[in-house]
């Protein structure tokens, strides 16, 4: 009989049971490959985003934008530009000053009109003229408004405004909003950078100030009373 261990098991029989454990080579590199998955998916599931980092990083870069300034600085509360490029913040600055001129003027027009400064002449072949309509927003949707083929004219001379007009015709814009179109330039090439920029500042927060004044008018003539320098509404 062969020799017995304190096991009591033979010893062939232990060096098959030991032979057959070991995996062989190929096992072995499944196996690390296996284990390397493991680690790299644990390794990436840990790992901070890089998608957080570089939205920091523009809206960093956009921190020393032309109007993010004081008491505000960047604001940015609905998150419009988290994962911008400059390519989407040029083309939100652009929206920003076109609806910031545009509430100017109907701010303006606002003032001037309800202080009883209207076009002469009539409005229609009929004969009504400009100031026998309301003023605000009760000339477009009011029981007095003006007919609905005059609404259909304005927004039409809009929309041509917007596609022909109002835009960068000859590409020579230095900025966003820049209409001038090699036209009209009101001595703007004989300001230093420094005066540029303040002008430019300036007319991003009257904007800015006219979009809720121009807001603030709508408001309240629903609500109706009197506003000062507007007067009653």
């Amino acid at each position: 009989h062969p020799p017995q261990n304190p096991t009591g098991i033979h010893l062939e029989h232990r060096v098959d049971i030991l032979t057959f454990s070991v995996p062989d080579q190929s096992q072995i590199a499944n196996m690390k490959l296996a284990i390397a998955a493991l680690l790299a998916g644990s390794a990436a599931a840990f790992a901070p985003a890089q998608s957080g980092k570089a939205s920091t990083a523009l809206n960093m870069a956009f921190e020393s934008e032309l109007g993010a300034q004081p008491p505000l600085g960047f604001f940015d509360p609905l998150g419009m530009l988290a994962d911008a490029d400059q390519e989407r913040f040029d083309r939100l600055r652009y929206v920003e000053l076109k609806h910031g001129r545009i509430c100017q003027l109907a701010f303006l027009g606002q003032i001037v009109t309800r202080a009883g400064i209207h076009l002469p002449g009539d409005i229609d072949l009929s004969g009504n003229s400009f100031d026998s309509y309301p003023d605000g927003l009760a000339a477009v949707f009011g029981p007095d408004a003006i007919p609905q083929a005059g609404l259909g004219q304005i927004i039409l001379f809009i929309g041509l405004l917007e596609l022909f007009v109002m835009k960068d015709v000859t590409g020579e814009g230095e900025f966003p909003g820049d209409f001038r179109n090699g036209a009209l330039d009101f001595g703007w090439d004989t300001f230093d950078e420094e005066t540029k920029l303040s002008k430019r500042a300036i007319e991003l927060n009257n904007g800015r100030a006219a979009m809720m004044g121009i807001l603030g008018l709508m408001v309240h003539e629903q609500l109706g009373g009197s506003v000062p320098i507007v007067g009653e509404l």
